[in-house]
């Protein structure tokens, strides 16, 4: 009787391994490549962040050297028509951020009840676009 071996051969084996180990490799490049782009896009984050709330600080500086001046012109007037005639109705200001974007605050001049009450009411604290930016939408494409 004639008995036959069905068995795997060692380059079958040989061959699944190596790519396996393909695979393996292929994963790690990719796992490197995303979280070094993640590692630039926290940075980015990061530093933007830190550049906003530098703004914000600027911006709370500025807000109470405002008030200090309001405080001031509120015990030289006499009546709300001279401190409005003094401080104006309306503060503007902008302190840029980035390149492309800076932090607009606009205050209303109010005129208080007592000397402990708020001189302004913030109407908006937003960040605004000051340049354009250049997209690049050109296509590279292989002739």
């Amino acid at each position: 009787m004639n008995k036959k071996h069905y068995g795997v051969n060692i380059g079958s084996s040989s061959i699944i391994m190596i790519f396996v180990i393909l695979c393996l490799v292929s994963f790690a490049a990719l796992s490197i490549v995303s979280a070094n782009s993640d590692y630039q896009l926290s940075n980015k984050i990061a530093t933007r962040t830190s550049a906003y709330y530098e703004a914000c600080n600027e911006a709370e500086h500025s807000i109470a050297s405002i008030d200090a001046v309001l405080h001031e012109l509120y015990q030289s007037s006499s009546d709300a028509d001279e401190y409005y005639l003094l401080a104006g109705t309306e503060k503007s200001f902008i302190i840029p951020i980035s390149d492309y974007q800076s932090l607009q605050i606009d205050l209303e001049i109010i005129y208080p009840s007592n000397a402990d009450d708020s001189f302004y009411n913030i109407i908006s604290w937003q960040v605004i676009m000051t340049n354009d930016l250049d997209y690049d939408d050109s296509l590279n494409v292989i002739h």
